[in-house]
């Protein structure tokens, strides 16, 4: 099993084409492309740590998670209603976790950190929101699509230099 992370999709969201300056002619183009994005890098048993603002319409994130590989968790963004939150086909929902992968703690969020918790202790952040636009800082990675190849990343490839 791999683990791999996402963030700022926006499933069927337009104003992401003007916003991110996504280079897509259209919603329907951008959500095809993210979602062959997804299934080429996500394989069924693989897990996927979403880290917010997924979708538009939460109405339509059933059928989108349905058609997305792998097994899906959310980190709840500020453009997620309940209803997304709620939504089958989540593995697990919340605000904020921190887990282990291949020996790194890590802090998820889908609002990076300023300070984190095991900062200090090599603990790393992974967020989204930002669309790319932040100054990097030591240890923190934006996961989101517009600043990831509009696809899911493994740590070891968020981390490569």
């Amino acid at each position: 099993m791999t683990i791999l992370f996402t963030s700022d999709t926006h499933f069927g969201d337009h104003r992401v084409l003007n916003i991110g300056r996504r280079p897509f002619a259209s919603t329907a183009e951008m959500d095809d492309t993210l979602v062959a994005n997804w299934n080429a890098a996500v394989g069924e048993g693989d897990e996927v740590w979403h880290l917010g603002d997924v979708a538009r319409r939460a109405a339509d994130v059933p059928a989108l998670l349905a058609r997305l590989h792998g097994t899906k968790h959310l980190l709840r963004g500020n453009n997620d209603p309940p209803a997304t939150v709620a939504a089958e086909g989540w593995a697990s929902a919340r605000d904020y976790a921190e887990i282990e992968v291949d020996g790194a703690r890590l802090v998820l969020c889908h609002y990076p950190f300023r300070s984190w918790n095991g900062q200090g202790r090599g603990a790393l952040n992974l967020h989204g929101h930002s669309h790319g636009r932040l100054k990097p800082m030591p240890r923190q990675y934006d996961v989101g699509v517009d600043a990831r190849a509009f696809r899911p990343l493994t740590l070891e490839e968020l981390t490569a230099r």
